[in-house]
């Protein structure tokens, strides 16, 4: 079958396949994947996705920490002359209330208990640059460096 003739195909059944019960859906799912020669977990995937460009919703739960938090993180971070997430981990809420009295932090105490409640690896997934930002940051290669020559001087 073409591409175009699955199309088709998964639309016709697509339906009746959404308002289908259990048993009517294996029936449903063996007649496709014998017409169309896929297999039954792509065959669900294909007649399951949204026609409009089959987008995924995110998994996972909800966000925990907002842009609010990862902007202080990164200004606790710099501050801190970027130490390591397990060193910086025991120091964020002093160090959050440190920049706040000197005014160099402008924090609500949610964002400074979200700090504080951070774990180490949680920092580190926060702090990791993005794609984009990474490959602004890389340096041209140079290639390898010729080996040292032994000097009789030396």
């Amino acid at each position: 079958m073409t591409a175009g003739s699955v199309r088709e195909y998964r639309e016709a059944i697509r339906g009746r396949y959404l308002r289908a019960g259990r048993k009517e859906k294996t029936k449903i799912l063996d007649e496709f994947t014998q017409v169309t020669g896929y297999h039954q977990k792509a065959a669900i995937r294909l007649i399951r996705i949204e026609l409009g460009g089959g987008h995924r919703e995110r998994r996972g739960g909800r966000r925990r920490y907002d842009a609010e938090v990862v902007q202080a993180l990164h200004q606790i971070w710099e501050a801190s002359d970027r130490l390591c997430s397990k060193r910086l981990k025991p120091f964020l809420g002093e160090l959050a209330r440190v920049l706040r009295g000197q005014g160099e932090l402008q924090i609500s105490n949610s964002v400074g208990d979200a700090l504080v409640r951070m774990s180490p690896a949680t920092i580190d997934r926060l702090l990791r640059p993005s794609p984009e930002a990474s490959r602004l940051r890389r340096l041209p290669s140079l290639g390898r460096k010729a080996p040292l020559q032994h000097h009789e001087a030396w």
